[in-house]
């Protein structure tokens, strides 16, 4: 094991293990939405965003909704559920390495958080309102316990 890259002492690397247990529930959430997508199927998923859609927009267009639902296949299904799990296996290895203070983990959640921050504010934009505010506000908050950890260790 690389001592210089592994301190367990959480004070030594304040905030990585609530970070990492944040990107760990992002994870764990993931796979279980790929899970459930897997499960629920094409047929079952298009029954059931059609009655959301006639629900909560009930003078929608008939023809928008039918094209919106045949989108809906096995494959496009097989794809989405491929794509979460790819995501939730990169949120489930950033937070194992954050939990180890990994310095690639520090660097990974860095650069992804701050990849969210022009959706997050562009989401302001388009839809203001406490939510998108903490989002933002948890965002940039990552990204600078993330950058300070990266900084201390001068890599």
């Amino acid at each position: 094991m690389d001592q210089a890259s592994y301190n367990p002492d959480p004070a030594a690397h304040p905030g990585l293990h609530l970070i990492a247990l944040f990107e760990g529930a992002k994870g764990v959430l993931a796979l279980g939405i790929a899970a459930g997508l897997a499960l629920l199927g094409p047929d079952r998923l298009r029954d059931a965003i059609h009655a959301l859609i006639t629900r909560c927009l009930p003078n929608a267009e008939p023809g928008a909704i039918t094209k919106i639902l045949d989108t809906i296949n096995p494959g496009a299904v097989h794809v989405a559920v491929g794509i979460i799990v790819l995501y939730a296996l990169m949120r489930l290895l950033e937070a194992w390495g954050l939990w180890r203070a990994r310095a690639w983990a520090s660097w990974l959640g860095c650069l992804g958080s701050a990849a969210y921050l022009p959706l997050d504010i562009y989401a302001i934009h388009r839809h203001p309102g406490w939510h998108t505010w903490a989002l933002l506000v948890v965002n940039i908050a990552i990204v600078l316990v993330l950058w300070r950890d990266i900084r201390r260790r001068r890599i």
